[in-house]
């Protein structure tokens, strides 16, 4: 039976060994910072007001807001996080899915349509660097197991 020290330990180890290429990283950690920034922004936003009523709108009542803007802010702090990068891009990617998804099915009368131009490829680029850091996902999740 290992120590929870050990298992940390083993857990960090699997996370370093899990990591890209340099080149590959600092692109992926560049991109990470800019987005892990506007989505932290976007977050805050929201929280303290923002887009009122886009979000009436939708007609899920303002805790959903609410639940968007905690999650964008979660997710923006989680890119700048280096074992939380990859959970973190696919709970964005994820979250930019639903507002595709609400843009061209809830607001298709509205001008928020076109904010499906934004958010669709924001989904893609995120799910790419949650592919780029799967490795880091898979020893975050082995790591939670033991």
């Amino acid at each position: 039976m290992s120590t929870p020290i050990a298992r940390v330990t083993a857990a960090r180890l699997a996370i370093r060994e899990a990591r890209p290429r340099r080149l590959t990283s600092v692109l992926l950690w560049a991109g990470q910072i800019l987005l892990g920034a506007l989505f932290i922004s976007l977050g805050l936003a929201k929280l303290n007001g923002g887009q009122v009523q886009e979000f009436s709108l939708i007609g899920a009542g303002q805790w959903f807001r609410y639940f968007v803007g905690a999650a964008e802010l979660a997710g923006g702090i989680g890119l700048l996080t280096p074992w939380l990068a990859g959970l973190a891009a696919a709970g964005l990617a994820a979250d930019m899915a639903g507002a595709s998804i609400t843009n061209l099915t809830v607001l298709h009368n509205t001008s928020y349509v076109s904010m499906v131009f934004v958010t669709a490829p924001l989904c893609a680029v995120f799910a790419l660097l949650a592919y780029a850091r799967r490795q880091q996902i898979k020893a975050l999740w082995a790591a939670i197991r033991r």
